[in-house]
């Protein structure tokens, strides 16, 4: 008997809550070795680490998803993470860091392909699996607060040398998934003929397929140069302790969790495309404002520390309600493989965004941060106002 939707989505949003820890630790990693005298440039080419081995592993983590079952093959990434998690509090060299980011990167493509295959399986109406999906993706903006708030405390603590530990708690909160996904049933998915890859990614790769995976590209490479790098904004450019710096992605995750928790409960009353532009409209409308304030006021104004968390609001729920969009038109038995090609482009987006930010960074152009972020917002409101144009066209 199939356990209730209920049920697995403890679980599921238990393992974005973890994979988000892992992920994010990334600003804090940033602003503890920027520290440490190791430039921007390095730092700016450690999340490539990360996520060059998502997009790498994604194509390939199909195949295995397929003949494990999804609930062992998430199992396995957890179990992972979690024994990774315990090792990197006792290593000290930085290649260890490139290593460490390049395993949770791998682990969180088998971990994104199997929640996103459990949830296309078990809900198929596209209202209520945006609803779900804002619910899990919810859970990675917690993940978002948690790191940041903990770590960030840790850090200011008479105990900062010892920040590394933190990751031990991540330990324990693996275990704790894998207990209950291990004492769920969920509807799988299996496929036993061998088709090839090729074949089966020229079906998906349609115009409208392209344009989305586009989409998807710059709202995660807009995300991530908020989540890796907000917290160097804070401190290098706005005068900020650590502490508070850490702080700016912990309330930015706050708003972000509200957007997504919000919407779960709202989205059945729009139109998911309607209440996408609206999003973005606000996006725009927010950096117009510390561009304002930033031309009249002062270039660090104070009133900036209150205005970047609040597109966080507005941010988060692009991504889980375009994703549901095209989720729900892509056949049952080929969802982890589009789903690769989700995570694949969206890893590209937050590499590229990193890199980009490491020579904005290190250039010290730190007062071009908004209409940076601004620009590339621009850029994926055409983009999507394109695939919502194509998508209304194929219905």
């Amino acid at each position: 008997m199939l356990s209730k939707p209920a049920t697995i989505s403890l679980p599921l949003q238990l393992t974005f809550l973890i994979f988000s820890m892992v992920l994010n630790c990334m600003g804090i990693v940033i602003l503890q070795l920027s520290e440490a005298n190791i430039t921007y440039e390095k730092l700016g080419f450690l999340e490539s680490f990360k996520d060059i081995p998502i997009a790498l592993i994604s194509l390939f983590a199909v195949t295995f998803i397929n003949k494990t079952g999804t609930k062992k093959a998430l199992i396995l990434a957890l179990t992972i993470v979690g024994i990774c998690s315990c090792i990197l509090p006792f290593v000290e060299m930085f290649w260890f860091y490139k290593l460490w980011f390049a395993i949770i990167g791998a682990c969180f493509a088998i971990g994104k392909i199997c929640v996103f295959g459990i949830i296309r399986n078990t809900v198929a109406e596209e209202q209520s699996l945006a609803k779900t999906m804002n619910k899990v993706e919810a859970a990675f903006m917690i993940g978002i607060f948690v790191v940041n708030l903990g770590f960030g405390w840790l850090i200011s603590s008479q105990y900062s040398e010892f920040w590394k530990f933190g990751f031990l708690l991540i330990s324990i909160l693996s275990v704790i998934t894998i207990f209950l996904l291990s004492r769920i049933k969920i509807n799988e998915t299996k496929k036993t003929e061998k088709n090839n890859l090729i074949s089966e990614l020229s079906s998906l790769v349609t115009i409208p397929a392209m344009v989305f995976l586009s989409v998807i590209f710059f709202i995660v490479f807009v995300e991530q140069s908020f989540n890796s790098w907000l917290p160097s904004f804070y401190k290098n450019h706005l005068k900020v302790n650590s502490f508070f710096a850490l702080q700016a992605t912990s309330f930015l995750a706050v708003f972000s969790y509200v957007g997504r928790t919000v919407t779960a409960n709202i989205i059945h009353k729009f139109p998911l495309s309607r209440y996408y532009i609206l999003c973005l409209s606000f996006i725009v409308s927010v950096l117009c404002i510390i561009l304002l304030v930033q031309y009249f006021d002062s270039d660090n104004s104070p009133v900036l520390l209150y205005l970047f968390p609040v597109i966080g609001l507005f941010l988060s729920p692009l991504y889980p309600v375009i994703n549901s969009k095209m989720i729900t038109q892509v056949n049952k038995e080929k969802i982890n493989l589009f789903t690769s090609l989700i995570v694949i482009f969206s890893s590209l987006g937050s590499s590229i965004s990193s890199i980009t930010m490491s020579l904005l960074f290190g250039n010290q152009l730190l007062s071009f941060y908004p209409v940076y972020i601004l620009f590339f917002v621009i850029i994926l409101l055409f983009i999507s106002l394109i695939y919502f144009n194509l998508a209304k066209k194929n219905i």
